[in-house]
Formats: structure tokens, C-alpha cells, sequence
């Protein structure tokens, strides 16, 4: 095509000579020169219409470069992000969940077929009165728990009112421990008050039993002050804690009690995760709509919620967890002794299962080495009792200073 281009020049060229020749009385130099001057022009014409071409054929191209560069690096960007998202999933966590899950679900086989062969052999012996002891033996364990039949006070409610009017409740601290390092996991808040001769007084001798709902939401008051306190100081000095700070139904159904939780919470949002408030299994479980709205409302401050005295693990764990349940407490003897009286699943099967869903099991009341040991082989990691540390006033530091390694001790020192 530009070959075609370029005789089409050549001749227009001898054109315009021969017409300046003959027709224009040219001299034939004068006409040659007239058709080469012609003849360049028009190259020089068609060269640079042929670059520009080229210099905007050039540009698109560099454009869509750049389009495909852009396309590139956003492409790059969303395979780093997932690559970020697979490298921040723990992996281990997830395989030792499944690993826990297996085993519970072996050791469940394992005993559901234990009894299915159990119910065929004495089925086939045709024996009426062991079938029978079966049944009474199914029902008694199916049968709702007794209530919990808890020892009254040895001090009047009007004692214990005048003793907090005179500012003489004071809250100690006993620490929960994870084994086997034994180093404190949290703190429980412990009342107690101070009588007039300068004994002290434990919560069981003067916490109302019934009754004195305003003196029981006077002391979680005073709880919830000190455990506020204690938490600033420790994150001020660059030690965040975790406090167990008691609570019953009388300050949840109390509507001004309630809202004045509820702002300390707001207040204090940066603390709030290290609030754990205690309370007992028989409140919880009977807890009314709006009780259950303000424990809710709690929750989402970032404060979560331990159990007491857990007479069962016949439970829907899950349920707890999504109410930021974030321990259950049982009794360290007991369980011992008679694990079956809390769960069907094997004793070491019980806490890895129960952990699956971010709930931990603290055994309380630890009162010897080898119940520490025992609780070890059942994979139970969060225990708290006399054996480990006594109730003590707060130290500045906040910590349990061991006086041998199997019983540390709380130093005496105030706040």
C-alpha cells in the first residue's frame, strides 16, 4: 500500500512538470525542480501523517498496558490478602478441637455400645428386678437436681447492715491458678467484713441467704468499685488482670442497681474484658426475661460470666458460650470422687469438649497435692482453693507470692 502511495506521488510529481513545461513556459530545469520540490513535499506530507499514526497506535497500546498493569496489581493485592487470611488461621487450634471431638466421640461409642450389649445380656436372663433397678436407676439420674441447701448466716442482716454503714466490708483476693505452672490466671473478689473486735468475718457467716436484698446489692457495689479500681492500677502499670467480681439476682432485678452496672461498664470499656462476674448456678438458671436482658446487655460491654457451685455438665455448652459464659466452676472433691454425677463422657474427655467451645472448667476447693495431680490427668488446667493460695488483702503488684511451690501465699500488704 505505501509503495502504491509513493508512484502516485512520483507521478503527480511528473505531472506538475510537464504541466509547468508546457503550459507554465518552464525552462525543463525549472520544471524538473518544480516536480522534485512537489515530490518532496508530499513525502515529507505522507512521513509525518505515518508517525502520528504510529504515535497514537503507540499511546493505546501504552494505555492498555497500563490497564492490564492496574488489573495486575489488584488481582496481587486480593491474592496477598488471602494468603494473609490462610496464614492467620491457627491451624493447630482447629485439628486439636477435631482431635477432642474424635476422642469424646470414640469414648461415647465406646459406652453406648458398653450398654446396648449390657441391655441384651440381661434382657436374654429374663430378669424383671434388674430391669426394674435399670429403670429406677435411669429416672433417678434423668430427675432434676435438688436445690443446693446452703448453711444460713451466723450474722443477722441488721448487723451486717450497720457493719457497712460503719465502711468496715472489705474485699480481699484469692487467685485461680492454671496448672502446672501455677501462675494466676484471675483474681475472685472475696468479701469480708470486719467486726468490732477486728476479726474478719468470711462471706458465709453474713451474706443473706434471704432477705436484705439491698444489703447484697450494697456489697456487689462495693465489689464492682474495688474490682474497677484494681483493674485501672493494673492496666496503668502495664498489667492487665482478670477479676471474678460477684453478683447476684438482687442487683440484676434491680432496675437502678442495673443501670448503674451497666454505666460502669460503659465507663470503663477498656477494662472491661478482665471483668468475669461470678454467679451461682441456682441464680443463673432461674433468672427472669429482664435478668437475662441486663446479664445480655453485659455481655456485649465486653464482660463475660463464671459459674458457681456447677452441680452438672449435662448442659448445652454452646448456649453459654454465645452468653460469653467463660467458665464453669465444680468442686474438685466431688468430681473426683464421682466424675459421673457431673457428665456421661470420661473424666478426661469432659474438660477438652467443654474447651472446644471457649469454656473453661476451674475445679474449686483444692485441698491436697494429689487432687492438683488427678485434675492434671483429666486435662482440668484451672483450679483455685485453700491448698493454693488463701484469701488476702490486695498488693500493689497483684500478685501470689508462693512460700513453697506446691502452696503459694498471698503477702499482707495493703492497698
Amino acid at each position: 500500500m505505501q509503495a502504491l502511495v509513493y508512484t502516485f506521488i512520483a507521478l503527480a510529481a511528473a505531472g506538475v512538470g510537464a504541466t509547468a513545461y508546457f503550459g507554465l513556459t518552464f525552462t525543463p530545469a525549472e520544471a524538473i525542480l518544480a516536480a522534485i520540490v512537489f515530490g518532496c513535499v508530499c513525502v515529507v506530507l505522507l512521513e509525518r501523517s505515518l508517525r502520528q499514526r504510529a504515535e497514537n497506535r503507540l499511546e493505546r497500546a501504552i494505555e492498555d498496558l497500563s490497564r492490564l498493569l492496574a488489573t495486575d496489581a489488584q488481582a496481587g493485592a486480593v491474592l496477598g490478602q488471602r494468603i494473609n487470611a490462610m496464614a492467620d488461621i491457627n491451624a493447630d487450634q482447629r485439628l486439636e478441637g477435631v482431635e477432642a471431638d474424635i476422642s469424646v466421640l470414640g469414648t461415647v461409642i465406646r459406652q453406648v455400645a458398653e450398654a446396648v450389649a449390657e441391655i441384651e445380656e440381661r434382657v436374654a436372663k429374663a430378669q424383671p428386678a434388674a430391669r426394674e433397678r435399670m429403670i429406677a436407676a435411669t429416672q433417678q439420674v434423668q430427675a432434676p437436681l435438688p436445690p443446693v441447701r446452703e448453711p444460713e448466716p451466723t450474722i443477722p442482716v441488721e448487723m451486717v447492715r450497720q457493719a457497712l454503714n460503719d465502711n468496715r466490708l472489705v474485699y480481699h483476693i484469692q487467685p485461680v491458678v492454671t496448672l502446672p505452672q501455677r501462675r494466676p490466671q484471675g483474681y475472685d473478689l472475696v468479701p469480708r467484713l470486719r467486726l468490732e473486735d477486728g476479726d474478719l468475718a468470711d462471706g458465709v457467716d453474713f451474706l443473706p441467704r434471704r432477705g436484705g436484698p439491698d444489703v447484697m446489692r450494697n456489697i456487689e457495689g462495693v465489689g464492682l468499685v474495688e474490682a474497677i479500681t484494681i483493674g485501672r492500677r493494673a492496666r496503668a502499670g502495664g498489667q492487665p488482670i482478670k477479676l471474678y467480681i460477684p453478683l447476684s439476682r438482687a442487683t440484676l432485678s434491680d432496675s437502678a442497681a442495673s443501670e448503674q452496672l451497666l454505666a460502669s461498664l460503659e465507663a470503663n470499656r477498656l477494662i472491661a474484658e478482665g471483668m468475669i462476674f461470678a454467679i451461682s448456678e441456682t441464680d443463673w438458671q432461674s433468672l427472669t426475661t429482664p435478668e437475662r436482658a441486663v446479664t445480655d446487655a453485659i455481655a456485649r460491654k465486653g464482660a463475660g460470666f463464671s459459674i458457681l457451685n456447677v452441680r452438672s455438665l449435662r448442659i448445652d455448652v454452646a448456649d453459654l458460650a454465645a452468653r460469653n459464659i467463660r467458665s464453669l466452676r465444680i468442686d474438685a472433691a466431688r468430681f473426683i470422687e464421682a466424675p459421673e454425677s457431673f457428665t456421661d463422657f470420661h473424666a478426661a474427655d469432659i474438660a477438652n469438649y467443654i474447651a472446644r467451645f471457649d469454656v473453661l472448667l476451674l475445679a474449686t476447693g483444692i485441698a491436697s497435692e494429689r487432687q492438683i495431680i488427678e485434675l492434671l490427668e483429666d486435662g482440668i488446667t484451672l483450679v483455685q482453693g485453700p491448698y493454693i493460695a488463701a484469701p488476702g488483702p490486695v498488693r500493689p503488684d497483684l500478685m501470689v507470692e508462693p512460700s513453697r511451690p506446691a502452696r503459694p501465699q498471698l503477702r499482707r500488704a495493703e492497698l
